[in-house]
């Protein structure tokens, strides 16, 4: 990246996304119309001309800047990037619809928010991971040993998360309905809080948050999203960004870079842990034990996928958490698909 690339920070904009987005709030002031359906990409242009572009990126704490940065894939980028802190992939995908950010990666979930909700995003590129990271803690003096041990109790967890798309899921594989149990939806921060307090007695949750909970509290595994939850990640970009001709080819660019970037990380886990623990700010064997389980290879966004992602979106509109109506496919765009297998290719 040149020498005069930033980050910034849109904390206010990420807690004010966190509150307000609901499917009934993105589906009252986003239309899908003409210009979320899949379109001819235009042509890219050359680098010289991305010399006054500026990507900005949704990030959260140790998440793609901080992987990138470790990498020295941002060294030699030809135009720049402006990083945005968030506290999960819901706001990322409202700030996306609402032009404020070009592009962000999520987990498996806030995307199929955004499809119920018509969001003005494309899912441009997909990440693999077995999903061990992805948990449902309980205290270390809990005496729960299962899911269906949760029958009646407070479990807290994200909005539209990858964490709220697992409890669905492991709902479904216990014979379970949300009506067995309290939801309580809660931020990381909020939630982190109230598991401590005593106030929930579970809590769904990612890597890192999980990784802290266990080595600092001793907060003990009750399950983990292994073999229910497909695990992925998605970079989602703004529609209008697609739509131009430099910033696609900026963002083309740049989900190479992150590919390499992580693929580095795999060749490289102890000095990507270090780097990651720094970033995050926490202690260095929780980073470890997190990036031990969590790294995203980047792959192909393809029929598979898409299908795993539709049938996480089928389970929420048989919750009635969100709408039916959408079709998952019909917000992917597979424009990145032959540069981002090239660079794993090479990689390799």
């Amino acid at each position: 990246m040149s020498s005069h690339a930033r980050s910034r920070s849109l904390r206010a904009i990420g807690v004010l996304a966190a509150l307000s987005l609901t499917v009934v709030g993105l589906t009252g002031c986003v239309s899908r119309g003409s210009d979320t359906t899949t379109t001819e990409a235009p042509e890219l242009v050359s680098d010289d001309q991305l010399t006054t572009v500026t990507l900005d990126v949704g990030d959260q704490k140790g998440g793609t800047e901080a992987l990138l940065r470790a990498s020295g894939e941002l060294d030699s980028a030809p135009y720049d990037v402006a990083f945005s802190t968030f506290t999960s992939g819901p706001p990322q995908v409202e700030a996306a619809t609402a032009g404020q950010i070009d592009f962000a990666v999520t987990g498996n979930t806030p995307p199929v928010f955004g499809v119920a909700a018509n969001a003005r995003i494309k899912v441009v590129s997909a990440y693999s991971n077995d999903a061990s990271g992805d948990q449902i803690l309980v205290p270390s003096d809990s005496t729960l040993t299962s899911f269906s041990d949760l029958r009646g109790r407070k479990i807290a967890v994200g909005k539209g998360s990858s964490a709220h798309g697992h409890v669905l899921l492991q709902l479904q594989k216990a014979g379970l309905t949300e009506d067995d149990v309290q939801i309580i939806f809660l931020q990381p921060a909020d939630a982190l809080t109230a598991f401590t307090s005593g106030e929930v007695d579970a809590w769904a949750i990612w890597d890192p948050f999980t990784a802290i909970a266990q080595v600092q509290n001793g907060s003990k595994t009750l399950t983990t999203a292994e073999g229910v939850a497909n695990g992925y990640g998605f970079g989602i970009a703004s529609q209008q960004a697609l739509d131009d001709p430099a910033k696609n080819t900026a963002l083309q660019d740049f989900v190479v870079r992150l590919a390499k970037a992580s693929a580095w990380a795999e060749k490289n886990p102890a000095e990507w842990a270090a780097a990651y623990s720094a970033a995050v700010g926490i202690d260095p064997a929780a980073g470890e034990l997190a990036q031990g389980r969590s790294q995203r290879p980047a792959i192909a966004l393809d029929d598979t996928v898409i299908e795993s992602e539709q049938a996480l979106f089928d389970a929420f509109v048989e919750s009635g958490s969100i709408p039916g109506g959408n079709t998952f496919a019909d917000f992917v765009d597979t424009r990145y698909n032959d540069a981002i297998a090239d660079a794993s290719a090479a990689t390799n």
